[in-house]
């Protein structure tokens, strides 16, 4: 709203055509979820512990029973700031930024109504696997849909390091996409186990894809960089910088010892405009370098699983998890979780090398 205000003036008063640059909103959007998030964050987690939203934690893991009760659900707190953040600083006639929302938005929703069965209803499973994965396949479903039929929209995949190989998926970019928002959003949900564990590489993520979705927009470094030019989408870089703001005002109580956990309502969220963004800017398959931690998590999970079921009970890892794990083998959470944050800096870092290596 800020800028559909004050840029139409820059035709009379020039000092308002800073607000045409998505540099100058995308940093003022990360500002203004952060302070908002500073600010409403008490009353926000005061309400949560009135209401009586308290994390239940089972006794089968790590000895976490200190943090029973500590309220849940802050991913409404996170929602909250973003959206107001974006609707003030972003272009709201861009398309993409209301895909951006519609998903952040409908990847909440199937959150907050796992959230609400478990904490609030006191049914300790939440939704079943079954209903929670529907939910966020038809989320994923509408936007990518919407997303191919847009003119400027490919689906051709870019393939990182080959600056030739762009193979045309066709209609089979679909299911494709899907599979990358509904993964990003359950690797997220699987990796908020440990206070600020998720919120903290999901900050980097989002600063990271700030990057990539200003460059696939700007003709310019798009062609010298040679990636994919997707005329608009640079604005979305304006969404991302709300999300590092919003993450980081969480962080600022999400932190060790945690005044208020995210719940599914935010990890879900934040996962599935993760993996949206990476489809926007064509880096869906660097997505897998950037939230690297986010997979490894993931698939520490699959392989004990799996390799329980067949050896019939016998395990790789003393807790998947991966960072319960690390617990079981004696390691302090917080020295757990400031690794890890390094982990994903450091592969976050490597994603970005990536536009020069073609």
């Amino acid at each position: 709203m800020i800028y559909h205000l004050l840029y139409p003036l820059s035709d009379t008063i020039s000092v308002f055509n800073v607000f045409r640059y998505i540099t100058f909103r995308s940093v003022y959007a990360m500002v203004t979820a952060l302070v908002l998030a500073i600010i409403v964050g008490p009353t926000c987690i005061e309400w949560l512990r009135r209401l009586k939203v308290g994390q239940y934690i089972k006794e089968c893991g790590p000895d976490h029973q200190q943090k029973s009760g500590t309220p849940t659900m802050g991913g409404l707190l996170y929602g909250m700031c973003l959206l107001v953040s974006v609707f003030l600083w972003a272009d709201l006639t861009n398309p993409f930024i209301w895909l951006c929302v519609f998903v952040f938005v409908g990847f909440g929703l199937v959150g907050l109504a796992d959230d609400y069965l478990k904490v609030v209803r006191r049914h300790n499973d939440g939704l079943s696997a079954r209903g929670k994965l529907l939910g966020q396949i038809l989320v994923a479903l509408g936007a990518v849909s919407v997303l191919v039929a847009l003119p400027q929209y490919s689906t051709k995949l870019m393939v990182p390091f080959f600056k030739h190989l762009h193979p045309d998926l066709s209609w089979f970019y679909i299911p494709f996409a899907v599979f990358v928002l509904t993964g990003s959003s359950n690797a997220v949900n699987l990796t908020d186990g440990l206070d600020g564990l998720a919120i903290g590489p999901a900050v980097v993520c989002a600063a990271c894809f700030a990057v990539f979705v200003y460059v696939a927009g700007h003709v310019n470094l798009a062609n010298y960089l040679q990636v994919a030019y997707i005329p608009g989408v640079g604005e979305v870089a304006v969404f991302c910088g709300a999300m590092v703001g919003a993450g980081l005002g969480f962080l600022w109580f999400n932190a060790y010892p945690a005044q208020v956990f995210m719940g599914d309502v935010g990890s879900l969220s934040i996962g599935g405009a993760l993996g949206f963004v990476a489809v926007l800017c064509k880096q869906e398959l660097i997505l897998a370098v950037v939230g690297g931690l986010f997979v490894v998590e993931t698939l520490s999970v699959i392989l004990q699983v799996g390799y329980f079921k067949v050896t019939g009970g016998r395990r790789i890892f003393r807790m998947a998890p991966l960072h319960h794990h690390f617990e079981k083998c004696g390691l302090h959470e917080s020295k757990i979780i400031v690794r890890f944050w390094i982990l994903s800096i450091l592969l976050a870092v490597l994603a970005l090398g990536t536009l020069k290596l073609r």
